[in-house]
């Protein structure tokens, strides 16, 4: 096997094609992230984008992209706002980790959102994480119907729905909406979200900002960013920026008007989003891997996916996962709610966000 290294930009349309084509014949591929758009999007903002080329051959076998931090430090493309990570290969397709590494002339390469099915790199996770899916590929009803019989989510939704049309007016929803002022309202309560919570601020980081736009002004089927919303009356009350493929939806930034709360909008949009995706070839949403108790609540099905590192250095390798162990404890556990509230917290903040501008 032979391994070439280029800048995303240097992919021609046959190599592009063959990408889309590795894809389209394995669905557990069809993640938009794992999209050849996704990787070219990051690559036009950030000037240390690679992807290798893995070839068997005159015969093109697989695509691994990748960020370089700090002249050997590897991390996913897009590494921040990719909630699915690995390599784009043919079906059956084997390859020594260690070696791609070498060829990439990397010591390490980290990841957090990577698919725990890619076996050549089972030996290198230090830790599986359960991602959260609604399955719609039986269609919305039968969602509707399975999770009736576990709980009341969703009559609490759309009663809250009810009252929230008697407050406010009749709802409307978008599922594709182009309007600026959705786009807008997204961001100021994202935003507010994030100074609340205390994290960095995605929308200020400007090679977010330029991905963000970029996929949003995209109509490529297997990759394209798109703004759903709900409004109740003129009021836009909850909205979601998600990137999709033909069959899966990423839950990417929601956000809700907080001052509205009560009518759990968020829930509702959801549901909404759920309804409107199964209709457009959506055959599930993608959570995203956390404990929020409302994913738990909304999810019919999971996929794993893995945190770990892969080190040519056994001695670096283990460094790096320790402080990534470090760092998941100080977002999950108690010590993180002690250290987030003060000086440490701002620390971390501050070297989070320096991480994903750099």
């Amino acid at each position: 096997m032979q391994i070439s290294v280029v800048r995303p930009s240097e992919l021609g349309p046959a190599e592009v094609a063959e990408w889309r084509q590795m894809q389209e014949s394995q669905p557990r591929l069809h993640n938009p992230f794992l999209a050849p758009e996704f990787t070219l999007a990051v690559g036009r903002s950030r000037p240390t984008a690679r992807v290798a080329v893995l070839e068997d051959g005159p015969e093109i076998v697989g695509f691994f992209p990748y960020e370089v931090r700090h002249r050997v430090i590897g991390v996913p493309i897009g590494f921040g706002i990719s909630d699915s990570q690995g390599l784009v290969h043919r079906p059956g397709l084997d390859w020594d980790p260690i070696r791609l590494l070498k060829e990439c002339g990397l010591a390490v390469w980290e990841f957090d959102h990577l698919m725990a099915d890619q076996s050549p790199f089972a030996p290198y996770h230090s830790y599986v994480a359960k991602s959260p899916i609604i399955e719609l590929s039986k269609g919305y009803q039968s969602y509707v119907d399975d999770q009736m019989s576990d709980g009341n989510l969703i009559r609490q939704a759309l009663r809250k729905q009810r009252r929230m049309v008697r407050e406010l007016g009749e709802e409307r929803f978008e599922w594709e909406d182009r309007t600026e002022g959705a786009m807008l309202a997204l961001r100021r309560w994202k935003s507010a979200q994030y100074r609340r919570t205390q994290q960095y601020d995605r929308f200020r980081t400007p090679w977010i900002q330029a991905v963000l736009e970029e996929l949003r002004d995209s109509s490529a089927a297997d990759c394209r960013a798109v703004v759903s919303t709900i409004y109740a009356g003129d009021q836009p009350v909850a909205a979601h920026l998600g990137l999709r493929s033909r069959s899966v939806l990423a839950y990417w930034f929601p956000s809700y008007d907080v001052d509205l709360a009560r009518h759990s909008a968020g829930i509702l949009l959801c549901l909404r989003m759920a309804e409107a995706g199964a209709a457009d070839g959506i055959e599930h949403i993608d959570l995203g891997k956390s404990e929020a108790l409302y994913k738990n609540r909304l999810t019919n099905d999971e996929l794993p996916v893995a945190e770990g590192c892969v080190g040519r250095s056994p001695a670096v390798a283990s460094a790096r996962r320790a402080q990534s162990a470090l760092a998941r404890s100080v977002r999950t556990g108690a010590v993180g709610d002690r250290l987030r509230a003060g000086r440490t917290g701002r620390l971390l903040r501050g070297l989070r966000a320096r991480r994903h501008e750099r």
